[in-house]
């Protein structure tokens, strides 16, 4: 299972820390993604971090977002910098064998509840 949190109400400019705790799984064996859904659009990928550690994320919030993931805790994160009120959504991680299965339609693998991220102007 995996559990996302960190989420919040914040001002433009702010940061935030989202963490996918996993349990029953170890995230080092699988691909986690992060993805996001705002009200009335198509959920989309915002970052994914393959089993053996290669990451890519979405144009729309490079070099202001972050995905790393710590072993030891089993969690993977995503540090989101310098956040826009369209960076407002519900954010969702899942892990899958990789990164290209959870684009698929289907939604493969396993899936966390979303924790909201709302950034005011």
């Amino acid at each position: 299972q995996l559990q996302a949190s960190g989420g919040g109400f914040v001002q433009t400019g702010s940061s935030l820390r989202l963490s996918c705790a996993a349990s029953g799984l170890a995230v080092g064996d699988y691909a986690i993604g992060w993805f996001r859904q705002a009200p009335g659009k198509e959920r989309e990928e915002v970052s994914c971090i393959s089993d053996n550690g290669v990451t890519n994320i979405a144009d729309s919030v490079k070099g202001r977002f972050t995905i790393y993931r710590d072993n030891g805790e089993n969690t993977v994160y995503l540090q989101m910098n310098s956040l826009k009120p369209e960076d407002t959504a519900v954010y969702y991680c899942a892990a899958a064998a990789a990164c290209w299965y959870l684009r698929l339609p289907s939604r493969p693998g396993y899936w966390g509840q979303g924790t909201q991220v709302t950034v005011s102007s």
